[in-house]
């Protein structure tokens, strides 16, 4: 989870990418590192590409810069998104969101399922009157900013727009109360300027499209020249010996900046009569040209301050003096940092609820990967000692008399099963294959991994993973493993007998008397599997809004297709394969679908399932009749041979599912899964597939 006391606030402009690192100290914060990373050309030059512009940028950022264990909050600029404001009748607390709800339908310019957005509240001490503002931005703007994020590694937590950040920063930094004048907050950007009101606790926002690039632009046309030579001419104006014509040249476009100002601040006059304007505070890099602050002041008649550096955000050591020099650039980024430490005046986040969840669920990813391989361990730990006695035991050589009893035992016994005295006997195989879980341990943090990617791929339809649940099972004879799959053959090297099978960990497996087609008979591909071939069994269940009639088309295109697409991957330990004999998905909830038809056992049902003669999955259930036939005949040969093989009675079935409970019951408070919100009209389901382990007994000692 994202550190509290440290933030990153990063602001993705179009002259350059800023960023600052505020860490909360018990005296407030301090700026622990910062930087300025300017584009080769600025964004507003013609023939430049924005989109690999910023990404240079940003790849520069995240390489030379930690932002790890951070929080991270980013800005939309303010012509890119909405601020709108309204009053709100007088109703109970506990009703503002409705009417505030109510207020956005009529205030924002696009149906509200196509935007992200937010509301905040303000209220005059001295007036009954409660104002809103509601800030939104189109998710298509947001998500492909997130997406460009994305790309080099950074998700953020927190979203907001740039004129929110900068009254963010100089409230904290000048300490606004509804006491402070009325004061003009100006940041005049690379292509927009913002304008901010913050006037008796209320605040107001709107934006127009003049910026530096105006001023740029007008030295191009006046001197006929580049936009590089013209924009360095902008900066060292008063240094030029043409100061006097190129101040000639950019009076029209100062003129148009001070009757958006008084345009603006008229109209908010309009709408509070008690208003009263003091001053203007102007930021950032435009701001800064020469004879700027004089013109506004001589046409507004307020009195106009440049924002020349943080009283209450301290920076140590050498690179304060630069810092100071930088302050009037770095004000949105350091109110989009405060607001990731909770010292915000305002609050809008107007970032995705599936961008968070997504997040706080990789998060967790490491947290679930490592309790599950504790919770293997401890339940590994309750077979190992009774495995490693037998171990012992088995190496002992017997006498020739305990020998010659075995020998005459399997004989009587091999008579009594042949008259039909005894019982079958059932043999339990949960212990081998639990301790066959700590050598594949690493698998199941690949498939928490595998189901999150699952649940947000290929599809814009809501998807929540409500469960993940996985049972480590072996292929019988006739299934067969996915094409690409190299193993070593379990019996190379071994003799065999027409009436027996190999051995594999201590683990009897007969021929199967059935004879079965092969993959490539039905229809499919690769070769026939061996006996005793290792795979996990997974079952996914996933709550989403999709109507059932339309479940198995959007299954099909997403999480089906994710499976077709990632099956062979040469990092991952295992291959994925779904069963063909099955339907891909099962409704859970949400009503009668043909999918709701299955031939395959839930994994919570196996180990009370019987497998049927004909074949199929072997999980904990016993096996039939004739295998443990031939199991008991390959036993007797055994001991006729001196070769022990297994012995000791496996845990009852009532002592492994308590003590999988408990594990879960552990796992649950560790690393807990997000509950998913009701789905409305929508279909629970469960989608189950295979994990071919990549397994070569011959890395095990040999599996014999």
């Amino acid at each position: 989870m994202p550190s509290s006391t440290v933030c990153w606030g990063i602001e993705v402009g179009a002259a350059a990418v800023k960023a600052i690192k505020l860490e909360m100290g018990s005296d407030g914060p301090r700026v622990a590192d910062y930087a300025l990373i300017p584009h080769a050309r600025v964004l507003s030059e013609p023939d430049v590409d924005p989109d690999d512009a910023k990404r240079i940028a940003l790849n520069r950022l995240v390489n030379e810069y930690d932002l790890s264990g951070a929080t991270i909050a980013v800005s939309v600029p303010g012509h890119s998104a909405f601020a709108r404001f309204a009053k709100l009748p007088p109703v109970e607390q506990k009703k503002v969101p409705q009417i505030v709800k109510f207020e956005a339908v009529q205030q924002i310019p696009f149906p509200l399922a196509d935007v992200e957005w937010d509301f905040q509240t303000f209220q005059d001490p001295e007036s009954p009157d409660v104002e809103v503002g509601i800030f939104a931005v189109t998710k298509e703007r947001v998500s492909g900013d997130l997406a460009l994020l994305a790309e080099v590694g950074i998700t953020p937590d927190v979203v907001t727009l740039s004129p929110v950040a900068v009254y963010n920063a100089v409230a904290f930094d000048l300490e606004f109360t509804e006491k402070t004048p009325g004061t003009v907050l100006l940041d005049v950007g690379t292509t927009a300027t913002d304008l901010i009101i913050a006037d008796s606790g209320r605040v107001w926002v709107r934006t127009f499209p003049i910026g530096g690039h105006e001023f740029t632009q007008a030295l191009v046309e006046a001197f006929k020249l580049s936009y590089p030579k013209a924009e360095k001419l902008k900066r060292d104006a008063e240094q030029s010996k043409h100061a006097r014509q190129v101040f000639q040249a950019l009076r029209p476009v100062f003129s148009d900046l001070a009757q958006d100002i008084q345009r603006s601040i008229g109209y908010y006059q309009s709408l509070h009569r008690d208003a009263d304007l003091s001053r203007l505070i102007g930021v950032g890099s435009t701001f800064q040209i020469p004879g700027m602050r004089k013109y506004l002041k001589q046409q507004l008649g307020l009195n106009v301050y440049r924002l020349e550096r943080f009283k209450k955000l301290p920076v140590e050591g050498p690179q304060a003096a630069e810092f100071e020099s930088l302050a009037p650039n770095l004000t949105t980024v350091a109110g989009l940092a405060l607001q990731g430490l909770g010292l915000a005046a305002l609050n809008a986040n107007v970032i995705p609820v599936q961008v968070v969840r997504d997040a706080m669920w990789r998060r967790k990813t490491k947290w679930f990967v490592t309790a599950a391989g504790l919770g293997l361990v401890a339940a590994g730990s309750l077979f190992i000692g009774p495995f490693l006695s037998q171990t012992k035991l088995d190496s002992i050589v017997p006498d020739e008399s305990i020998d010659r009893a075995i020998s005459l035992g399997s004989r009587l016994t091999g008579e009594a099963n042949a008259a039909g005295v005894t019982s079958p006997m059932e043999n339990n195989f949960a212990a081998a294959n639990i301790i066959d879980l700590l050598d594949q341990r690493e698998v199941f943090g690949w498939l928490a991994s595998d189901a999150s990617n699952m649940v947000s791929a290929g599809s814009d339809h809501k998807f929540e993973l409500v469960s993940l649940a996985s049972e480590y099972r072996y292929l019988g004879e006739g299934e067969q493993a996915p094409q690409g799959v190299e193993r070593a053959d379990p019996f190379e090297n071994e003799p065999q007998d027409a009436g027996r099978g190999g051995r594999g960990r201590g683990r009897g497996v007969a021929p199967d008397p059935v004879e079965r087609p092969t993959r490539g008979e039905r229809g499919g591909g690769g070769e026939a599997a061996k006996p005793g071939e290792p795979r996990v069994a997974v079952e996914m269940v996933i709550s989403s809004d999709v109507a059932r009639e339309d479940l198995d088309e959007i299954i099909t295109a997403s999480i089906t297709k994710w499976i077709n697409a990632n099956a062979r991957r040469g990092d991952a330990p295992y291959t994925l394969r779904m069963d063909e004999d099955a339907p891909a998905w099962t409704i859970v909830d949400g009503g009668d679908s043909p999918g709701s038809q299955t031939t395959r056992p839930s994994i919570r049902d196996t180990r009370s399932a019987r497998t049927p003669a004909t074949g199929g999955r072997r999980g904990l259930a016993s096996p039939d009749d004739e295998r443990m036939e031939a199991f008991r005949r390959m036993q007797q040969e055994d001991r006729q041979s001196g070769n022990l093989v297994g012995g000791g009675a496996a845990p009852p079935a009532a002592q492994v599912r308590q003590s999988n409970q408990a594990m879960s019951a552990e796992l649950d408070k560790i690393a807990p899964l997000p509950r998913p919100e009701d789905s409305g009209n929508g279909a629970t389901f469960v989608v189950r597939f295979d994990a071919v382990l990549k397994w070569n007994p011959a890395s095990k000692g040999g599996g014999a």
